[in-house]
């Protein structure tokens, strides 16, 4: 539970009273969709590094849908849920017990060079909701909110 608030919060500095990873609520008990909706994008694959080259990611295929993330140490699960005309992605913590899921939206530059990563905020989406078609209602309806999603953070492809 404590390492996925860690990855979370690395992906998120600067927005520490506004975003709900430093508030103790960043896990949802499922992922946004029930499976994959897309295959894995080959384009996402390799070595990440944040602007600010205090954060490392890498990024593996584990099969056609999964990928394995190592994020400065830290493993997760992580698979397409893209949802309402939205990229978004449920990452799952495979380090601890409880394996808890949180969600992000990605957007990779045209060069496949740059990746943003935002997090969807537990303000707005709260964890306490419990079923995945529930949260998607909610998604929906906030996909317009300013407050949905938190800073975006950008990483530089190393390989």
């Amino acid at each position: 539970m404590n390492k996925l608030k860690s990855i979370i919060r690395k992906f998120t500095p600067g927005i520490i009273a506004a975003c709900f990873i430093f508030l103790g609520g960043c896990e949802y008990e499922v992922p946004l969709t029930a499976k994959p909706t897309r295959k894995v994008d080959e384009r996402l694959l390799g070595d990440w590094i944040s602007k600010d080259g205090k954060e490392k990611m890498k990024v593996r295929r584990l099969d056609d849908f999964i990928y394995i993330v190592a994020y400065n140490g830290d493993l997760c699960r992580a698979f397409h849920s893209d949802f309402a005309k939205t990229s978004f992605v449920s990452v799952q913590d495979i380090d601890s017990s409880d394996r808890k899921y949180a969600f992000l939206t990605w957007k990779l530059s045209d060069d496949g060079k740059r990746l943003g990563l935002r997090v969807v905020n537990t303000k707005v989406i709260p964890n306490e909701i419990k079923d995945s078609e529930s949260i998607q209602k909610l998604l929906e309806k906030n996909l317009q909110n300013p407050e949905l999603l938190g800073d975006e953070t950008q990483f530089t492809k190393e390989k």
